[in-house]
């Protein structure tokens, strides 16, 4: 069983969530909020009132910046380890910032767009936000500090086949699209729920004040219901541009995004305001929108959901710590302590307790410290011998995945050189085609020729009228045929003309005849045209 307290710390508030985790079973044992004006005090405040001395406690990290990266699937842990920080350095380089100045994790998922790939979600967050980070939880163990955007995914009731997006609305307000049960983004928007305790509280004089001011609030909705806003009317104008900014700026991230949301989650202060959810699924008419209920919170009449809700950041912070959520995303430096298993890590911790608090003897604790290291051997060898048998294994399946690309590379080789032999086959084949059509074209162009001008006289003289005379044919140039004729009768001349051309015998466009001359008892006319 692993407890620990998760801590979100922003401006002078503080939300936090002891979670206990026993495998499958997560159980949140207390939880709150508190605002400070010395945030040491207030720790130990809330250390006191959970009962958690020797609880570690789980931190949220701010201002991280994150960027993604797409690496090919098939590249193995150091490889892309590899090629990150290199993509990392560039990016830094372009910025005209130094890489070395952060600290960075990252988790990976499915590309959408390309399956072969994968897609890199990577935070980066700078060395001195993580050192004040840890001045100030200073005589306190730290069990993990983590960016809670990330840390949110894993208190959410994630299905298969469906996309979400987690709407945080803390300090500043952040976007986690989850896309096949992976992180895929996250947006983080300057405009949050400060701007709106920052301008009551100027008011109020009371950031407490401001926090009740905003559970006691119900904001308008566009079908008329819960009109009556109480006494809290006033502050409308601190609340609604807010919120209208930031539901504005949500609507146009989850349009850009590369799959369909299929629901959205609203989380963290902003959802003590009463009927946020009605509001946001007035901009999202096709998309859920709800609350997010951490998974494991079972409904209970004592205990109204949105106080659980309101401190989601802490509760999803909390199971991190105590081994839940996205393990990757911790940005907690880890120590030769934290490496050792954890039955072996509590020995020496109670032990080291017990010499302080009792004051044994020297003697005594040099025998504890005998065991202590003696156990530590122990593990050490086992562990060398885990680690030389897992080499033997990851060179032996690197070997045998180098023989195998060999096999491929040349199996590729020979298909290459099997398809330049098929294409110059084909290159043959189709001019020796093109040859025997042309020839074969030729010969059937040189019968045509050779049978047209007998084909022509055949069929003249099927159609000559009775008295008409044909003096001559005669074929001028290629196919242009000239007929000399002559009849007593001007319309048999005419109809001999109309026969060559409906007839198909000569083309019909190309068929002139001369005016009919007259020669003694005859009219002689010529009639010319090509054949077809």
């Amino acid at each position: 069983m692993s407890t620990c307290l998760g801590l979100y710390i922003e401006k002078s508030l503080i939300k936090y969530a002891k979670v206990e985790k026993e495998h499958d079973n997560v159980k949140v044992e207390a939880f709150g909020t508190k605002f400070y004006d010395n945030l040491g005090e207030a720790i130990k405040q809330i250390i006191a009132e959970t009962y958690s001395f020797k609880i570690p406690v789980s931190v949220n990290l701010s201002n991280e910046v994150y960027n993604y990266f797409t690496m090919f699937g098939m590249l193995n842990k150091k490889d892309m380890n590899k090629a990150i920080e290199t993509e990392f350095e560039s990016l830094c380089y372009e910025k005209g910032t130094n890489s070395k100045a952060f600290e960075t994790r990252y988790t990976t998922t499915k590309s959408v767009e390309d399956k072969d790939n994968v897609r890199i979600v990577h935070a980066a967050v700078n060395r001195n936000d993580i050192t004040m980070r840890v001045q100030q939880m200073e005589g306190n163990k730290i069990a993990c500090m983590t960016t809670v955007p990330m840390a949110l995914a894993g208190i959410a009731n994630l299905k298969q086949n469906e996309n979400i997006a987690i709407v945080n609305l803390e300090e500043k307000t952040t976007i986690t699209t989850i896309v096949n049960q992976r992180i895929y983004t996250v947006d983080v928007l300057q405009t949050g729920m400060q701007d709106v305790l920052d301008r009551i509280a100027s008011k109020e004089n009371s950031y407490a004040k401001a926090f009740d001011v905003c559970k006691n609030t119900t904001i308008y909705t566009m079908d008329g219901q819960d009109l009556q806003v109480g006494d809290n009317n006033e502050y409308m104008e601190d609340i609604m541009p807010c919120l209208y900014n930031i539901v504005s700026k949500v609507q146009e991230i989850i349009s850009l995004s590369v799959a369909k949301i299929d629901r959205i989650y609203i989380a963290g202060t902003g959802a003590v305001i009463n009927n946020i959810d009605l509001y946001f699924q007035e901009f999202f008419k096709n998309t859920r929108c709800e609350f997010l209920k951490p998974y494991f919170i079972q409904d209970n009449v004592k205990i109204n959901l949105k106080e659980y809700i309101e401190v989601d950041s802490a509760i999803a912070l909390g199971l991190t710590g105590a081994g839940g959520g996205i393990p990757d995303i911790n940005f907690k430096e880890q120590s030769l302590n934290d490496g050792l298993p954890e039955g072996l890590r509590t020995f020496l911790e109670d032990k080291l307790s017990l010499k302080i608090t009792t004051g044994e003897s020297w003697d005594n604790f040099g025998k504890v410290m005998t065991r202590f290291t003696a156990a530590l051997a122990i593990f050490a060898i086992l562990y060398c011998a885990a680690s030389v048998a897992l080499d033997r294994q990851i060179d032996l399946k690197k070997e045998q995945v180098r023989l195998a690309k060999a096999d491929s590379d040349k199996q590729i080789e020979r298909i290459q050189s099997d398809i330049e032999n098929t294409k110059e086959k084909a290159n043959t084949y189709a001019t020796l085609i093109k040859n025997l059509e042309d020839s074969s074209n030729a010969q059937a162009e040189n019968n045509r020729n050779k049978n047209m001008i007998p084909t022509f006289l055949t069929q003249l003289m099927g159609i000559i009228p009775k008295g008409v005379q044909i003096t001559s044919v005669e074929n001028t140039t290629d196919k242009h045929m000239v007929i000399n004729a002559q009849s007593k009768k001007y319309e048999q001349l005419g109809y001999l003309k109309a026969k060559l051309r409906e007839d198909g015998i000569l083309v019909s466009d190309t068929v002139v005849s001369t005016a009919g001359t007259k020669d003694g008892d005859f009219v002689k006319i010529k009639i010319e045209g090509d054949l077809p």
